[in-house]
């Protein structure tokens, strides 16, 4: 069994890793991994519907998509990650979490954390939750992965999280926001987060009667960059792999009311119309028809509205304006 720490904090590249020991490697691994300000958005949902995209922007989080399913949550440095990458028998794809979670939870008991089992796939400490978990499979292989909120800053996992439920309308898999708390507030002694990943890492190793942690080798390396490069890192993969929707927002003008109403499919406009009691000086289909295949994201749409007359669709209408109706 090989036991990983990731030096990285890039949500991209760490994701990356994971997919590749999953997909081209053959042997158990458990790895510890940290993310800087990210959203890591389940592999079935619709992006846009999870996250505060103003906010997101701001504040330069990173958005990512997983191999895995589940829910949206928040990463920063006061959160710790932690993969169990194993092979299993043929046709063995019970999704099982208190299988990989029993060590966490030993190795919290034993900080004196009364940490416990909840529902199908969290961590809690009496009511709170303290880790999400997801699982994925590929061939006769299985990631179960999850977070550790052991010192994240709760007021911007809020925020970040924190998105309008009347723009969408979508089939897609839904984040389920709990209450949450972080492992150092119940801490008999206190501990870093640093001091708590070496102590986690120390326990698995014992657990298993290792003493080392392994590295990637520069190959291993080599292929994972490209991995990040083709997928993890692209628009399409992180939004135009979301799910079909519909999204639909309305804004007060001086120039009137402007309500937009659209299909997005693959991440891009696939229908659009427009709705109020503006006025204009040329037909807004016009307009609509212009932006079909745009990316269903601020700097596209930015970039499309900078070569058109919008006052001319829309009096008394900005382009940021109209930009905030049909993305923000």
């Amino acid at each position: 069994m090989r036991f990983l720490w990731l030096p990285t904090q890039n949500p991209h590249h760490n994701l990356a890793v994971e997919a590749y020991l999953l997909q081209r490697c053959n042997e158990d691994v458990f790895m510890l991994w940290q993310n800087d300000n990210s959203i890591i958005i389940g592999r079935h949902q619709n992006t846009l519907a999870e996250i505060n995209y103003e906010y997101v922007q701001q504040e330069h989080i990173v958005v990512a998509r997983r191999l895995t399913g589940g829910g949206a949550v928040f990463h920063d440095l006061g959160n710790l990650n932690f993969s169990f990458i194993q092979n299993i028998q043929p046709g063995d794809r019970e999704i099982n979490f208190t299988k990989y979670l029993q060590p966490v939870v030993d190795a919290l008991h034993a900080l004196g954390v009364d940490a416990a089992f909840s529902g199908r796939n969290d961590l809690v400490i009496g009511e709170k939750k303290i880790s999400g978990n997801a699982m994925a499979f590929y061939g006769n292989r299985v990631l179960e992965h999850g977070t550790l909120l052991f010192s994240t800053l709760q007021n911007r996992l809020a925020q970040a999280l924190k998105v309008d439920p009347a723009k969408f309308e979508d089939k897609a898999v839904k984040s389920v926001r709990s209450r949450v708390t972080n492992i150092s507030e119940h801490l008999p002694h206190p501990m870093t987060v640093m001091e708590f990943k070496d102590y986690l890492m120390d326990f698995i190793l014992k657990q298993n009667r290792m003493q080392e942690l392994d590295e990637l080798t520069s190959d291993e390396l080599a292929a994972i960059a490209e991995l990040e490069e083709k997928q993890f890192a692209t628009w399409e993969w992180n939004y135009g792999q979301s799910p079909k929707y519909a999204y639909n927002r309305k804004m007060r003008t001086k120039g009137g009311t402007v309500q937009a109403a659209m299909d997005v499919q693959n991440g891009r406009i696939a229908a659009l119309r427009f709705y109020g009691d503006f006025f204009s000086r040329r037909n807004p289909e016009e307009l609509a028809a212009l932006l079909l295949g745009t990316p269903h994201t601020h700097e596209a749409i930015v970039a499309k509205l900078e070569s058109l007359p919008v006052g001319d669709y829309f009096n008394n209408v900005t382009a940021e304006e109209l930009t905030k109706i049909l993305i923000d």
